[in-house]
């Protein structure tokens, strides 16, 4: 039976020390800060991250060069005979298919999982791909099963300021200065490729409502007789409140697990700090 190593990116919200736990591989993602370049956990801190935004310094975000997630793949491969690489939503970055038209010079040794997500819905495809391999399933059989899974998952975004989807173009200024006026809290929801409108209400009582109905009407409908997992994840928000989000997620939804992680700097530069986010994602019988 082959070894399979199992790489995802820093999008999923699993640190370098939490794949090293893990046994898994995490591949850093690059940030263009004020012209400098940055490793996502290696160089930049999430504390380092906010702090620049808030300063207003001039972030990009990147992808990996070619060159150095050959050199990864290739170092994992001296222990490995398979890698199954599962890297953030092709609907938010490029990187994903710049990794399938890589994995293409490996003869097979590389299998590129295009199943569009990212944070805590892309973390538990991890742990999916984990318990996959347990299960003696091949690197090739993985990644079609993660990629048939690929649409069982939501996630609902409450934005607390309106100033990064002014500074990214996603609003005008004009409704910026409305909706911060009338104390407007979009709610956004990333179900497949993209990053999409879902709700405008007033307040952030009101955001949390509807991204608990929304949840439950996913659980009821789409969901309804499948095992699922809830995420709470968020952008540098008091660690209190955060705790406080999963108390009332965990209270509107008694007897399901709930993972805690940070959203992936990544949607962090266009949506800013003070967002929360719940997520439910079907987990895949191996």
């Amino acid at each position: 039976m082959n070894k399979i190593a199992i790489v995802t990116d820093s999008n999923s919200g699993i640190t370098q020390e939490r794949g090293k736990e893990l046994g898994i591989f995490v591949l850093p993602m690059p940030f263009y800060i004020d012209g400098e370049l940055y490793f996502e956990d290696i160089s930049l801190t999430q504390e380092d991250f906010y702090k620049k935004l808030q300063e207003d310094a001039d972030i990009s975000t990147s992808q990996p060069s070619p060159g150095d997630l050959m050199d990864f793949w290739e170092n994992i491969l001296k222990e490995y005979d398979e890698i199954v690489h599962i890297p953030m939503s092709s609907g938010l970055s490029g990187s994903c298919q710049t990794a399938m038209t890589l994995a293409d010079d490996y003869d097979g040794k590389v299998h590129v999982v295009d199943n569009q997500r990212i944070s805590v819905t892309q973390e538990q495809s991890v742990y999916d791909a984990m318990a996959l391999v347990k299960a003696g399933k091949s690197a090739e059989e993985i990644k079609q099963i993660l990629e048939e899974e690929k649409l069982e998952a939501s996630i609902y975004i409450m934005v607390d300021t309106l100033k990064y989807l002014k500074k990214g173009g996603r609003i005008t200024p004009a409704a910026a200065a409305l909706g911060s006026m009338l104390n407007l809290k979009p709610v956004l929801q990333l179900q497949g490729e993209k990053l999409d409108s879902f709700a405008k209400v007033r307040g952030v009582k009101a955001a949390k409502r509807t991204m608990l109905k929304a949840i439950k009407n996913d659980l009821e409908t789409r969901f309804a007789g499948k095992k699922m997992v809830l995420g709470i994840a968020y952008t540098s928000r008091d660690e209190e409140e955060v705790q406080k989000w999963k108390e009332e997620v965990q209270g509107a939804f008694p007897g399901y697990e709930i993972v805690m992680n940070p959203l992936s700097l990544s949607v962090s530069c266009h949506i800013g700090p003070g967002s929360l986010a719940v997520t439910c994602t079907k987990v895949v019988e191996a």
